[in-house]
């Protein structure tokens, strides 16, 4: 898992994998609060964005997940959300297994889950070994979050 803020880009980016440096930049690069909601190619099926809008919800209604074929550059373009997170090594169970048609699969849990809050311009990468639960609130209530999620085909590192 990587964790960073797009304002520290310049001086972190040539740390990153290329691929990951090009998901970076297209968030940097992109008017991200003027795209419609959807998903955007950047380079066919092994990379592209997707924008969402949504209300966050308390962290025991969200699942734990990972990804096979895809790493995710989640990053918050509006709001704030906090992601809990944590080494697959760790996870519990898997509850729920949907890798092979949507490249996701549950878990019940992970030992020592992290926090992490997300606000505007913060993204964490999320490679195929991390655990994830995103979109959980942040604080007491909900809020309304518009997040930009870039996948990478693991095949592209």
């Amino acid at each position: 898992m990587i964790f960073g803020n797009l304002d520290n880009l310049q001086e972190e980016i040539k740390l990153y994998p290329r691929a990951i440096q090009q998901g970076l930049k297209y968030l940097q690069e992109n008017a991200l609060t003027k795209l419609e909601l959807g998903k955007y190619p950047i380079n066919g099926d092994k990379m592209f964005a997707v924008i969402n809008s949504y209300d966050t919800e308390p962290k025991a209604q969200r699942r734990l997940e990972c990804h096979k074929k895809y790493i995710d550059i989640q990053c918050i373009v509006e709001g704030t959300e906090l992601i809990g997170c944590g080494p697959k090594k760790d996870g519990g169970s898997v509850t729920e297994d949907r890798l092979e048609k949507d490249d996701v699969a549950f878990f019940d849990g992970v030992k020592d889950e992290m926090e992490l809050v997300l606000t505007p311009g913060t993204f964490a990468v999320y490679f195929p070994w991390d655990l994830h639960r995103p979109n959980c609130n942040s604080g007491a209530s909900a809020q309304k979050v518009r997040k930009a999620i870039i996948k990478i085909a693991v095949s592209e590192l």
